[in-house]
């Protein structure tokens, strides 16, 4: 019911800023939202400049990798693709799109249905970021004296985050004997996926640690040399910005906000086709990066600076209070 929850607390949100508006007489209006485009924001019926996101949540499975999902997964991934179409069809979404100065879009492909849904201007931005202790502290976490390849995928192992994927490449990537797969996390797939490991033949160098404590998780991501982060429709991609604060190449599936977050300079990025071709390549990205310290190196420092440049919180900050003030200059010269 989290949802319906949702929507029904941003009706009253409306009426408790109109209320305080008359009081205070706010100049601007930045609705922060769910990272969720299909639902509105009610504050667009007020006579402010809106901002509207970050919104995400236009990604979404390709076709031909639904196949390979349990009859769970599929039901899951058209309930989704439904509620996408009703959002859409909400008059008060196509309001929030039309009324809002700004839509900002995590991803490109949610850029594009809020332009289809009316918003005169779609600015990508990531919703997630770190601040500067988280990387000055990210940065310390190194794997020196491992000479074991390792890589890791943190998520919740759920049909949609790509793990499978990522298992069918390193079982077909040309990799050293001792090198390992780390899988964080828990969820409705892990049976399946362990399963695999012994259909793959890999179980003895996959090593699933369940749930960990944040801190913990972090410590594991800097015991390994390779972000492997397969998923297939995120809008964001925290612990992205994290191995990449660590120094740690990530290879992702060129899908949504991972997508918008690494670039040729810090990582790889797989296009999706089809799941035979799309776990061809991931496992060529691993055998490559596996056989060369100075490419994971290059990378990853890449990395290490692009989130320093653009995921550092000071840095969103600022643009963000650049971009309050070019708005309302422009709402000032309109008037």
């Amino acid at each position: 019911g989290v949802q319906l929850h949702y929507y029904l607390w941003q009706l009253q949100t409306y009426f408790v800023v109109r209320r305080l508006h008359r009081r205070i007489n706010f100049d601007l209006l930045h609705h922060v939202t769910y990272v969720k485009y299909w639902s509105p924001s009610f504050l667009a019926l007020l006579p402010i400049p809106l901002i509207w996101g970050p919104v995400g949540g236009a990604e979404s499975t390709p076709k031909p990798f639904r196949c390979d999902f349990t009859k769970r997964g599929q039901i899951y991934e058209m309930l989704r693709d439904w509620g996408q179409w009703l959002g859409e069809h909400d008059p008060f979404v196509r309001l929030t799109a039309q009324r809002c100065v700004l839509a900002q879009a995590t991803t490109p492909e949610t850029a594009k249905r809020l332009h289809i849904l009316g918003a005169l201007t779609a600015q990508i931005v990531s919703e997630a970021g770190l601040d500067t202790k988280e990387l000055t502290s990210l940065a310390k976490l190194t794997c020196s004296g491992q000479s074991a390849i390792r890589f890791v995928s943190i998520c919740r192992l759920l049909h949609w985050k790509g793990v499978h994927l990522g298992l069918r490449a390193f079982a077909q990537a040309d990799l050293p004997q001792d090198a390992e797969y780390w899988i964080l996390g828990q969820g409705p797939e892990d049976q399946n996926l362990r399963g695999l490991t012994e259909k793959l033949g890999i179980a003895q160098q996959v090593k699933f640690w369940g749930q960990l404590p944040r801190v913990e998780a972090l410590q594991r991501l800097g015991e390994c040399q390779i972000l492997l982060h397969p998923s297939l429709h995120d809008s964001g991609g925290w612990v992205c910005l994290e191995a990449m604060a660590m120094g740690r190449p990530v290879i992702c599936l060129d899908l949504g906000g991972p997508a918008t977050q690494i670039t040729e300079h810090t990582g790889v990025k797989v296009v999706a086709h089809t799941p035979e071709q799309c776990v061809r390549d991931l496992a060529a990205a691993m055998t490559d990066l596996a056989a060369s310290p100075e490419l994971r190196s290059r990378l990853g420092n890449a990395g290490c600076q692009r989130v320093r440049e653009f995921y550092n919180w000071e840095t969103k900050g600022r643009a963000l209070s650049r971009l309050y003030t070019s708005i309302l200059q422009s709402e000032s010269q309109r008037l």
